[in-house]
């Protein structure tokens, strides 16, 4: 077993995520069996109370696990199906540690930071060694370098490289090399001592990734490996991709990022087959034709808060040697109407998302969909508030709202699940996780999955209100998918609209590059024929 860790320094936000998902693509695409984790040293238990505008997308997988969205990138860059023991969090750790302490499993000793959660932080590197279906195990470290909070992490690091041989252990670092315009040049002054600061800690990168926004002429690289104790060609230049995240596993081989991690670790592999990744990176710079989506959201503003969604889309269209134009809305833009918002656009997909801020206008932004069988897409609450509309709009429910916006309505076409109505801690209570949804059989859905019951990831607490269904039904309003014993609605969908789905569920966290999911593909599909 061989292990990469990766960490940052001098700022956050570098890419660490990207970095490692897109080196785990190279693996392996070498041949080589690769697992990532990720190290957060906040101390929230999981993501999942946190706000999108404070730590982006939370994303959902297989076993219910809210967690950071770089598990997205390693989900997507890969054929890694990832779960609850690839994310530790502080939170975790503490937890963990105040547990067993009153437990009295420390069995009176005082409890310290060394050894009891440095070994509950290696603990968990372990896990994953034991499975002993991997080859290689990657793990990123959150936060950065000298934060107060991920010294733990480093310090646990540092006694697991002692425990395996540093001959099995290669050290990443992804720092930025500032571009000084004043003096036209690049500093290397914060990158020497970000590794300075690691070195107090006892570790010493091999590989330094560097963002730049410039080329690293060979002099800086060589002054970056002598002051930085690394060789010349372990001097990895990391400039912004010219179009996509797609770009960076091409960007990597070329540096030779790939071969010196396999050369490190004495694994002798062959070259990695790029061919169907260049092409999908291909269609995605100069696709054929272009499309324009509009996202109408309330993170608008906050790019990572729809990450799996945006990039969801660009696997559909893709697929269909098609470019993504997207115009974000705000919802609350459309509280008193579209007023030509949605005019120029060939589909509308409505996100998830939690309380009532910018509600109204989602609802709005639906009816126009529907009145003008303008492709639409509902996830979530996309699926709720179609419903709501159509209550309204359709069926002359006028009082018809989710009990999520008005817990006196009425008409709560939308309303709390039963196991939901005790729950009074936030984390992690939820319906998480993947579960089976059986597919109406002569829906649209069914020709678009092929399929008649199909696994997807929740994570909601508000469901379709089963009561309501035969009264929308007579108007056209379609659940297309149940849980298997049919008494939650999972999938909806119009007669008489050529696309116009919704989902309970979350299929953005399901779809890859050079495997878009169903809906995806289906609406883009859609839109483009919406166009013309």
């Amino acid at each position: 077993m061989k292990y990469i860790f990766v960490t940052g320094g001098v700022v956050s936000s570098l890419g660490k995520g990207l970095a490692a998902a897109a080196l785990g693509t190279l693996l392996e695409l070498r041949g080589l069996r690769v697992v990532f984790q990720k190290f957060d040293p906040y101390l929230n238990v999981d993501p999942g109370t946190m706000s999108p505008f404070q730590h982006g997308e939370v994303y959902v997988l297989n076993d219910g696990a809210e967690t950071d969205l770089d598990l997205g990138h390693y989900e997507r860059f890969t054929n890694c199906v990832l779960s609850r023991h690839n994310n530790l969090t502080s939170g975790q750790v503490y937890e963990s540690v105040i547990n067993r302490e009153r437990r009295g499993d420390y069995l009176g000793k005082t409890v310290q930071v060394i050894p009891h959660v440095t070994d509950e932080i290696k603990a968990r590197i372990w896990e994953l060694s034991d499975e002993s279906k991997y080859d290689v195990v990657i793990t990123e470290v959150g936060g950065t370098t000298g934060d107060i909070e991920g010294l733990p992490f480093l310090e646990a690091i540092r006694q697991f490289i002692l425990e395996v041989g540093p001959q099995n252990v290669v050290n990443i670092h992804v720092t930025l090399v500032p571009y000084i315009k004043a003096a036209r040049e690049l500093k290397t002054k914060p990158t020497q001592q970000s590794i300075a600061k690691l070195r107090e800690i006892g570790l010493q990168p091999q590989v330094l990734m560097c963002r730049t926004e410039h080329a690293l002429e060979a002099e800086l690289r060589q002054k970056l490996s002598m002051f930085c104790n690394v060789v010349p060609e372990a001097v990895i230049e990391v400039r912004d991709v010219a179009h996509t995240i797609y770009e960076a596993p091409l960007m990597f081989h070329a540096e030779g990022l790939d071969a010196l991690v396999c050369k490190l670790l004495g694994l002798q592999t062959p070259e990695p087959d790029l061919s169907n990744w260049r092409k999908f990176v291909e269609r995605v710079v100069s696709p054929k034709k272009r499309v324009k989506i509009a996202v109408v959201g309330k993170y608008i503003d906050l790019q990572d808060a729809y990450k799996s969604i945006y990039e969801s889309l660009t696997h559909a269209a893709a697929s269909q040697d098609c470019g993504i134009d997207l115009k974000l809305i705000d919802a609350e833009r459309l509280q008193d109407g579209v007023d030509g918002h949605l005019k120029d656009v060939a589909g509308v997909l409505i996100p998830g998302g939690f309380g009532d801020r910018g509600v109204e206008g989602k609802i709005k932004a639906a009816r126009f969909a529907r009145e003008n069988k303008l492709p639409y897409l509902g996830l979530c609450l996309g699926m709720q508030v179609a419903t709501i509309e159509f209550a309204r709009n359709v069926c002359g429910i006028a009082n018809a709202n989710s009990s999520e916006f008005d817990q006196t309505s009425s008409d709560p076409v939308i309303c709390l699940l039963e196991e939901q109505r005790e729950v009074r801690n936030k984390g992690a209570s939820m319906r998480l996780g993947t579960w089976p949804t059986k597919i109406q059989h002569g829906s649209l859905a069914e020709k678009i999955y092929g399929s008649d019951e199909v696994l997807e990831r929740h994570r909601h607490r508000y469901e379709f209100n089963m009561k309501y269904r035969d009264q929308m039904r007579e108007k056209g309003f379609e659940i297309s998918g149940t849980s298997p014993d049919g008494s939650l609605a999972e999938l909806v969908e119009l007669r008489d609209h050529p696309y116009f789905l919704a989902c309970q569920y979350h299929p953005e966290f399901q779809s890859k590059p050079n495997k878009p999911h169903p809906l995806f593909k289906g609406f883009i599909q859609a839109a483009l024929a919406h166009q013309g």
